[in-house]
């Protein structure tokens, strides 16, 4: 059965390693995430804030609540896409991220946008 609704917006991630940034002696472990917003909905939609889940190779969970993305609050009309790039730092080679934005319609409709869990590691570090 297929979801009819004029709200929806799909988000993918890909991430990669940061090797001149990181100091793994350190435990620190740099990488960067490219995301692409697509409003595949029949109406237009502001990214309002975000809500990330980063959780480290440990178990060790943290979360991220912020206005927009990267300075921004992008309005996406039906068929538009919005792509940033941003980052964050792990103390382990692997962990993950997923995650939410909260986007508003110009009906006033407000709704989360889910960013699937996508995984951060660095090269080799999974066999």
């Amino acid at each position: 059965m297929s979801e009819t609704t004029p709200y929806r917006v799909q988000v993918t991630a890909v991430a990669e390693y940061v090797a001149d940034q990181s100091r793994p002696q350190d435990e620190h472990f740099v990488f960067a995430y490219h995301i692409t917003v697509l409003n595949t909905g029949e109406v237009r939609a502001q990214l309002l804030a975000r809500h990330w889940v980063i959780t480290d190779g440990n178990g060790k969970m943290q979360e991220v609540h912020g206005q927009g993305v990267v300075g921004e609050q992008p309005v996406l009309g039906p068929g538009q896409a919005f792509r940033y790039t941003s980052g964050c730092v792990l103390a382990t080679p692997v962990g993950t991220m997923q995650g939410s934005y909260r986007m508003r319609a110009d009906d006033g409709h407000e709704f989360e946008a889910e960013i699937p869990a996508f995984m951060l590691a660095v090269p080799k570090a999974l066999h």
